[in-house]
């Protein structure tokens, strides 16, 4: 699908509404995540507004959205204590944009086609169920923190689910309250009633779920102290007020630090797990996209590249493409880069002159949406369907939620794929050889390419074949046969007249000198035009 430039206008009204809702949802995210690395918290800020305004357009992929990513948190905090300087990190976050450019020139984006699409859906689902385990505190007001609350759990299963369970006894009214009723504004505003009023089809529901936030807050404030939500349960965005105060906030790279060979060392490290991330969170967004579009790998990591290396000259924090901002963007009716585009715009304008105003929104409101997108992520529908289309795709899809639920991104997708691969393998290997009987006689076909791997179902079937028997050996649909099945064939060749077993072959050359010197053995070849 093609974009041209009257395509971007025909979809600005959904992509800005759109953009308001991976504004609303990135903005706490790109602090928490920033609070998390142990860095200033404005680089989270600088790295969302990269990832909006330079990756969106770089980028090939229209729906992805870029910015500081909570998996990247621990080794963020670890390189800046490693080397004892955020400014010295900023130059691994440089080089690690550099390294990402050449990742993408090399084309090693193709990493991203192996990905099967059992463990891309499992991933999506894993990140849906995150999201309600992480956010049901922030919509009771238990937790105070936003830190890593998009990560994939990288501390411990068990403390998250621990936090989700103290969460439900520890529940504030107002945020509750608020949470609550965010929900069903959302809810409502997706139903047939709504879209049947173009007027009310043009205000997001998110907005209007802040909007009631702040409304609800404020009056609680004056009139039900006891039913507020206090400070630290509400966004914390540092505020600036000029543009003056925001350029001083930019950090340049320390330059001195580039005979230190951990900078490399970290960037190597920065470059691959981001790159990772971002093909990841690109294969999930593609399986998400209405229109079906395929985004380029290599150009998405070069895109991911640059940002990283604007990102470590004005002091932010390592950009890649985040998937619970992306998914947001989708469920929200994002159509085009525009939406991730305005969404780092909204980023910049806030923290120049509405920081104050919006330091008045809850984190229930926030927590609202997201546990609405986790929702659409891990929806029931999504299980029952796998598990219709069989074990060899329900199985993956089911270990992939697991494992990552139970360890982190990475990891369970590392365990997915070997899954994934397995049952691949598993299905490859009953696939390739197929044996057919009726009464005495048998037929033994060679399917596409038969391996090595297949040499001990071979064995299966000859030794199954019963004494006193016809076999017809059918190699014609072959495009590939092992050294090792030929030789697996010739040895039964041999043995076949003993147990007086009348074989014919067809399909096979003769060329082949394994099985050219038991043609002996094999009466009805010449006569089969072999």
């Amino acid at each position: 699908m093609k974009m041209q430039f009257n395509d971007y206008l025909k979809y600005l009204r959904q992509d800005f509404s759109a953009s308001i809702v991976v504004f609303l949802v990135a903005l706490p995210l790109c602090l928490g995540v920033a609070l998390a690395s142990g860095a200033p918290l404005f680089a989270g800020v600088i790295a969302g507004m990269l990832g909006g305004i330079v990756v969106s357009w770089c980028s090939g992929s229209q729906l992805s959205v870029s910015g500081p990513a909570a998996g990247l948190t621990v080794i963020v905090f670890n390189a800046i204590e490693t080397l004892g300087s955020f400014k010295a990190f900023l130059l691994s976050v440089m080089f690690a944009g550099i390294f990402q450019i050449i990742l993408g020139f090399v084309r090693a984006g193709m990493i991203a086609a192996f990905f099967p699409t059992a463990v891309i859906k499992g991933m999506l689902a894993a990140i849906g169920m995150i999201l309600i385990i992480k956010q049901t505190p922030h919509a009771t007001g238990y937790d105070a923190g936003y830190a890593a609350d998009e990560s994939y759990m990288p501390e411990t299963a068990g403390s998250s689910f621990i936090e989700f369970t103290h969460s439900l006894h520890g529940i504030s009214p107002g945020a509750t309250l608020v949470a609550c009723v965010a929900l069903l504004i959302l809810i409502f505003w997706e139903s047939a009633f709504i879209k049947q009023f173009n007027a009310l089809r043009m205000i997001p529901g998110p907005l209007l779920a802040v909007i009631w936030g702040v409304a609800f807050n404020n009056w609680a404030l004056a009139a039900a102290p006891e039913w507020s939500i206090g400070v630290k349960y509400l966004v914390s965005l540092p505020e600036l007020g000029s543009t003056s105060n925001f350029v001083n906030q930019l950090r340049l790279p320390d330059f001195s630090y580039l005979g230190n060979p951990k900078i490399y060392s970290i960037a190597l490290t920065l470059a691959i797990i981001a790159s990772l991330e971002t093909l990841l969170s690109v294969e999930a967004v593609d399986k998400l996209d209405p229109h079906k579009r395929v985004s380029p790998t290599n150009r998405e990591l070069k895109a991911q590249g640059f940002g990283n290396l604007l990102s470590g000259l004005m002091g932010g924090l390592p950009i890649t493409a985040v998937i619970v901002r992306s998914s947001a963007n989708i469920n929200a009716g994002g159509q085009t880069r525009v939406s991730s585009f305005f969404h780092g715009l909204l980023l910049l304008i806030s923290v120049l002159f509405f920081a104050h105003f919006l330091n008045m929104i809850p984190l229930a409101c926030l927590a609202a949406i997201l546990l609405q997108t986790g929702y659409k992520l891990a929806k029931p529908a999504m299980f029952v369907e796998f598990y219709q289309k069989g074990l060899n795709q329900f199985v993956p899809f089911a270990i992939t939620v697991f494992a990552i639920l139970f360890t982190d991104l990475l990891e369970g997708i590392a365990i997915g794929m070997v899954c994934g691969i397995f049952f691949v393998l598993r299905a490859n290997f009953h696939a390739a050889i197929t044996l057919t009987q009726r009464g005495p006689n048998y037929l033994l076909r060679l399917h596409k390419d038969v391996s090595f791997l297949n040499k001990a179902l071979l064995r299966n079937y000859l030794g199954s074949i019963a004494d006193d028997s016809e076999l017809i050996i059918d190699g014609g649909k072959a495009l590939f046969i092992d050294h090792d099945i030929l030789e697996t064939l010739s040895d039964f060749l041999q043995a076949a007249p003993d147990r007086n077993i009348q074989v014919e072959l067809q399909g096979f050359a003769l060329e082949s000198r394994l099985l050219e010197q038991d043609t002996v053995f094999i009466p009805r070849l010449a006569a089969a035009g072999h």
